[in-house]
Parts: C-alpha cells; sequence; structure tokens
C-alpha cells in the first residue's frame, strides 16, 4: 500500500513538473516583447494610426502573442489610451494617476521613458496577466513614434 501511494506521488509530481514547464513555455521573453513593438511600429509606419489601432485592439490579431499583446497612448501626461490589446476597457481614458499593486504610477513612468530624448526603455510594474488572471511583476518595453508610445510587457 505504501508502494502504491508513492507511485501515485511520483505521478502526480512529474504530472505537475509537466504542466510547470509547458506553462513557463507559454510565457514570452523579452525579446518576443521588443520584436512585437519593431512589428507594430513598422505596420503603424506602413498603415497610419486607425489601422494599426484597429489592429493592437483585435482579441485574436497579430499583436496578441503567448501572454504578450501591445498597448499605445498618447505620450503627453495624462495621455489617452489610443490601443490595448490585453484590456479594451481602457480605450479613449487617460491613465496618468492609475497605480499599479504597489502604488506605483507606472503610466506616468510609461510616459517619462516615451517622452524622453531616447524615446525607449523598461518599465517595470505589477499587472494581472490576462493569462492567469494573478497579479504578476510585469516588465514592459516601451517605445516612441511621433507622439504615441507602443508597449509590450513580460510577466516575470
Amino acid at each position: 500500500m505504501k508502494q502504491f501511494f508513492k507511485s501515485i506521488f511520483l505521478a502526480l509530481s512529474l504530472s505537475l513538473l509537466a504542466q510547470g514547464s509547458a506553462f513557463a513555455s507559454d510565457r514570452a521573453t523579452a525579446q518576443e516583447a521588443t520584436e512585437m513593438i519593431k512589428k507594430v511600429v513598422a505596420f503603424y509606419k506602413a498603415n497610419g494610426p486607425e489601422k494599426t489601432y484597429a489592429a493592437v485592439n483585435d482579441p485574436k490579431g497579430q499583436f496578441i502573442y503567448k501572454d504578450l499583446y501591445v498597448f499605445a497612448g498618447g505620450v503627453k501626461p495624462g495621455g489617452v489610451t489610443l490601443a490595448h490589446g490585453g484590456n479594451p476597457k481602457l480605450l479613449g481614458k487617460p491613465l496618468g494617476e492609475m497605480r499599479d499593486g504597489d502604488g506605483k504610477f507606472f503610466v506616468k513612468e510609461i510616459n517619462e521613458v516615451a517622452a524622453s530624448k531616447a524615446g525607449k526603455g523598461w518599465v517595470d510594474y505589477k499587472w494581472p496577466n490576462p493569462v492567469t488572471k494573478a497579479l504578476e511583476q510585469k516588465s514592459t518595453y516601451v517605445e516612441r513614434v511621433d507622439d504615441v508610445y507602443f508597449a509590450c510587457g513580460i510577466y516575470k
């Protein structure tokens, strides 16, 4: 009987381990996030803002991959959300005063990175993962084009 329970425990442990590694492969990498931004910037330059925002907002579109999604906003402080592949309820809303789970004004920081001389960089904060539904640490790559920023982040 003892051997039977050991066998069951081993089988369950291996199953959970396999599921954990499968889940890890569903998480995007920093390289995939920056590649996604390069892709959306090229699309924006080729197709203009309206088509780009529609493509970013498409929940089954080309700017959704694994746990990645793109969002865009106006660079000026208090700028509104122009597109959001992860949460359409945020469209058209000024998010400058939004805080993460630790009280950090992360949208202000995103705007600061976008408005900087370099116009691109990474911002860290906590945000709900659309796949796991849990509040997780997130690192978002931001890049400015004209007076708009595009952003895409990875969950850690």
